[in-house]
């Protein structure tokens, strides 16, 4: 079965149980849409759930932008502030100090645009987890995924909080808030660490 998905940023963990277990095509060529994982993620802060957005530049006009020409508004270092919310949220997490040398230098880049860097930081996540996995692109705007290709597309819709049912792990503040499922993939790495990919084989959607 092939699965297809929107790239997004550090993904979350439904977005890699499907790319774990599937062979995944990415939706490169579609309009983009606010309010989504393409531009946010969410990880477990001392406060509970933690959102981090990447501003964008609002394309002039009033006719829909492609995604991949979305471009990132850099005018403030968000980078800073997300690098810094994730040392708040995970320094004292297992795995932490494990990984951090090899995720840091992404927020120490000025990308312009916000496909780029999304892709940047799937590719990132695979090596970090050492999942072995070729990241496919679309060449056509696919309206209707043919025969054997499941469209996990909605994935990438923060409105919606479905409930997957994923197997609890240990998180930093589980013990003061509780389990959070479905937050990033970082989350998961960082309190996982070599064990997330076994985990990821093991969830199912």
């Amino acid at each position: 079965m092939k699965t297809l998905l929107h790239p997004t940023y550090f993904p979350s963990i439904s977005h890699f149980v499907a790319i774990t277990n599937n062979n995944t095509i990415f939706e490169v060529h579609d309009n983009y849409q606010k309010q989504t994982y393409r531009n946010r993620t969410f990880i477990y802060s001392p406060n509970g759930k933690q959102l981090l957005g990447i501003p964008v530049k609002h394309s002039k006009g009033s006719g829909r932008q492609k995604y991949r020409e979305v471009q990132i508004d850099n005018s403030f270092n968000w980078q800073k502030q997300h690098w810094k919310s994730l040392e708040t949220a995970y320094r004292t997490s297992p795995y932490f100090e494990f990984y951090e040398d090899e995720i840091a230098p992404v927020f120490q880049k000025k990308h312009q645009f916000l496909m780029d860097l999304n892709f940047e930081t799937l590719e990132l996540m695979c090596e970090c987890l050492l999942l072995e996995t070729e990241l496919i692109k679309t060449g056509s705007y696919q309206r209707y995924p043919g025969e054997g290709i499941k469209d996990l597309r909605t994935l990438a819709e923060s409105k919606k909080d479905p409930v997957f049912g994923f197997e609890n792990y240990i998180q930093v503040f589980g013990d003061k808030l509780g389990f959070i499922e479905n937050l990033s993939i970082l989350d998961l790495l960082f309190n996982e660490g070599p064990n997330a990919l076994s985990y990821l084989e093991s969830q199912s959607l």
